[in-house]
C-alpha cells in the first residue's frame, strides 16, 4: 500500500511538471492550462461550472477565460436553451496543438499499457476512477461543499455525483 500511495506522489510530480512545461510552450499559465484540459475534455461548460471544479473564485476564472480567448483557446457561445448564459468550448485545432506535446508521453503510455492484459487494464482503470472520486472528495470537504459520497456505477467502479450545489 505504500508503494501504491508514493507512486501516486510521484507520478502526480512528474505529470505537474509535464504540464507546467508544455503549458509553458504553448504559453499557457497552470491554472489556464488546468482549465483548457477540462473545457475541451468535458465542455461545452459553463464559466460559473468550470470555476467550481477548479475551486476558483469567478472573478479569477473571468481573466483566465478572457487569456484564453483571446489566445484562440476558447470560444464563448451563448448557450441553445438560455441566450442569457455562455457555455465554452476549445477549438479542436488548438486543442491538436496541445496533443503534440504531448505525443513523447502518449507513446510511452502506450507502450506501458500494452504490457497490460485487459482484465488489468479494467483494474487499473478501476483504481484510476476510484482514486479520482476521492480525490475530488475529499477536495470538496476542504472546500466545506456537500457531496454525494462515491456510489458503486457499472463494472464495480467509484461514481461521484454532483452536488446541488456544483
Amino acid at each position: 500500500m505504500a508503494a501504491v500511495l508514493s507512486g501516486l506522489r510521484d507520478l502526480r510530480v512528474e505529470l505537474a511538471v509535464l504540464n507546467h512545461r508544455v503549458g509553458k510552450r504553448v504559453r499557457l499559465r497552470d491554472l489556464d492550462f488546468d482549465c483548457l484540459d477540462i473545457i475541451s475534455r468535458q465542455g461545452p461548460i459553463s464559466p460559473s461550472a468550470l470555476a467550481g471544479r477548479l475551486g476558483v473564485h469567478l472573478a479569477t476564472m473571468t481573466g483566465v477565460l478572457d487569456r484564453l480567448e483571446q489566445g484562440g483557446w476558447v470560444t464563448r457561445d451563448r448557450a441553445p436553451g438560455d441566450r442569457r448564459a455562455v457555455l465554452l468550448a476549445a477549438p479542436p485545432e488548438r486543442q491538436r496543438e496541445v496533443y503534440a506535446e504531448f505525443s513523447g508521453m502518449n507513446t510511452r503510455m502506450g507502450q506501458i499499457l500494452a504490457g497490460y492484459g485487459d482484465d488489468q487494464l479494467d483494474t487499473i482503470a478501476d483504481f484510476l476512477h476510484r482514486a479520482t472520486a476521492a480525490g475530488r472528495a475529499s477536495s470538496d470537504e476542504i472546500a466545506g461543499l456537500q457531496s454525494e459520497p462515491a456510489r458503486e456505477g457499472a463494472a464495480g467502479s467509484a461514481v461521484r455525483t454532483e452536488s446541488a450545489s456544483a
